[in-house]
């Protein structure tokens, strides 16, 4: 065994570097300054006798081999952190720090309901929110940067285990008027895919919607516009078409001071699944359960 091996500071500091493309950037993430965070990267180098990355005024280029390398020290990295998470697992559960990924069409409609109850009730758990889309938070969970994510399923996002909280169910809104007499239940067929406005792709709602409705033409002829769902709220409210919400953001109020009217959608599968998923095979499995548990409760 070499006597001289990589710190995983400095493998942090190439991961970080890779992940930004900018060494001030990267030095920031690594809370170094970044003359320390370049002088770790080329002792580095120094150490494996290979140039990692390519070094300009305006670029950062890694090459072919310091690509590899990085996404290697990831893994390592991620290696490192479980080792302290089982130490930490086998202590006081819901204790210490927990990264957690939320999708956007949660974050702002659950959230505010469950935190209060899991500050009181676990007051050692200091919870860290990053609000990304499905597939970027699925990629952070892969890469390590963050533990669990509260997600919508059915959804592909890799090697997890998960967790099922509740049910979400959708609902069709659309201008007060349109139609005169809405049923008290809408059938997707009555939907006018013309006029429908939903997410832009990297949204899992979108998919969730269209696969509620079962219709290949509303995947045709729907408008991908909406960059949040009180955007598509404001173009419904302005005339624009109808669009499909969760029950959750219903019962937040995103409706509140509208003239729009929300019914539910009368579909064979007309809810989305909200759920806690992590890594297969996480040491912290009991805390994420027992996490998903506390919020199970906390969304009655």
């Amino acid at each position: 065994m070499s006597t001289y091996l990589p710190t995983l500071k400095q493998l942090q500091y190439l991961v970080a570097l890779r992940d930004h493309g900018h060494f001030g950037k990267a030095a920031e993430a690594c809370f170094v300054t970044q003359s320390t965070l370049s002088a770790g990267l080329r002792e580095l180098e120094s150490l494996i006798g290979i140039t990692l990355v390519e070094r300009t005024r305006r670029v950062v280029r890694f090459t072919p081999l310091g690509l590899s390398i990085a996404d290697k020290a990831q893994r390592v990295l991620r290696e490192a952190e479980e080792l302290s998470e089982m130490a930490r697992a086998a202590g006081k559960p819901l204790s210490g720090e927990m990264r957690m990924g939320v999708i956007p069409t949660i974050a702002p409609f659950l959230l505010p309901h469950i935190l209060p109850k899991l500050r009181t009730d676990w007051p050692d758990l200091k919870l860290f929110l990053r609000e990304e889309t499905s597939p970027a938070a699925c990629d952070s969970l892969q890469r390590g940067q963050i533990d669990c994510i509260l997600l919508a399923l059915p959804y592909r996002c890799g090697e997890v285990d998960t967790a099922e909280l509740f049910d979400d169910r959708l609902f069709v809104a659309f201008p007060k008027g349109e139609p005169a007499n809405p049923p008290k239940k809408i059938a997707p067929e009555i939907i006018d895919e013309g006029r429908l406005l939903l997410l832009e792709d990297g949204h899992c709602l979108k998919d969730h919607a269209l696969a509620a409705c079962n219709r290949p033409e509303l995947r045709a002829e729907a408008r991908m516009m909406g960059t949040s769902l009180h955007t598509l709220v404001q173009m419904v409210e302005n005339g624009l078409g109808t669009t499909m919400l969760p029950e959750m953001a219903i019962d937040a109020g995103i409706l509140r001071d509208t003239n729009i009217v929300a019914r539910p959608l009368d579909a064979d599968h007309p809810a989305r699944t909200i759920a806690l998923v992590w890594r297969k095979n996480s040491p912290r499995e009991k805390d994420f359960r027992l996490l998903a548990d506390a919020m199970r409760e906390a969304a009655t």
